[in-house]
């Protein structure tokens, strides 16, 4: 299968992992991504069984109203059973590194709210240690070059993706060459710099099941407690 098919095949697994749950009161948390989208369409067809969906960005946001879900403030919600969404990478641990859409913070916000978060991505993101991508930083403007130096201390290359305003207004640095062995340690100490709004480290609170993409089918891996 080529990388769309597999993408195909852990959102369909998604649907097929939490359709048995929902309630018409459901509300559930959805992601930012290529493989995020291919959950949405999926999702769409089984919109008259759950209540709607709070959305990771605007660019879901979107997707979600134009299939006609309805979308939700998060602050309007008590609690979400499920939060689905994709990862640049992720590791035994289901520890993740996401933020190649600029949509971290939020997605960190929802993953935090949420009882089940489902980490849907296809075999190739799967790292036996965090990095090789580059490592996402959400960082408020004025203290873009403050971050940068510390960041350059932690042993990063961090780099300005020009361009790039986050829905909250924010810039984003990309933090290359990092060999990430202490996840949930870096997570935070790069939450303790001043300026910085979120990191791209999903370690602190991983994912609780992954389903994997693979030739040989979906793997579902479940983190243990």
């Amino acid at each position: 299968m080529n990388q769309d098919q597999l993408k195909q095949a852990v959102a369909q697994a998604a649907i097929d992992y939490i359709l048995p749950h929902l309630e018409p009161r459901s509300i559930i948390g959805v992601g930012t991504g290529s493989t995020a989208n291919f959950f949405i369409d999926l999702l769409a067809q089984h919109k008259y069984d759950f209540a709607g969906a709070v959305a990771s960005s605007e660019a879901t946001a979107e997707r979600l109203k134009n299939h006609g879900i309805s979308v939700h403030d998060l602050n309007s919600v008590q609690e979400l059973e499920f939060y689905v969404d994709g990862a640049d990478e992720c590791n035994k641990h289901l520890e993740l590194i996401k933020g190649g859409g600029a949509a971290l913070t939020r997605e960190k916000i929802v993953a935090a709210v949420a009882k089940t978060f489902i980490c849907i991505a296809d075999v190739s993101k799967k790292v036996s240690v965090l990095g090789e991508f580059p490592l996402p930083v959400e960082v408020i403007p004025m203290a873009r070059s403050y971050v940068a130096r510390e960041l350059l201390k932690l042993g990063g290359d961090p780099v300005y993706r020009t361009g790039v305003v986050t829905d909250n207004g924010n810039v984003i640095l990309d933090v290359h060459n990092m060999h990430i062995t202490d996840p949930r340690g870096l997570e935070e100490k790069i939450n303790g710099l001043v300026g910085v709004v979120c990191s791209g480290l999903f370690a602190l609170r991983p994912a609780d099941v992954l389903l994997l993409g693979t030739s040989a089918g979906v793997e579902t891996l479940v983190r243990e407690k």
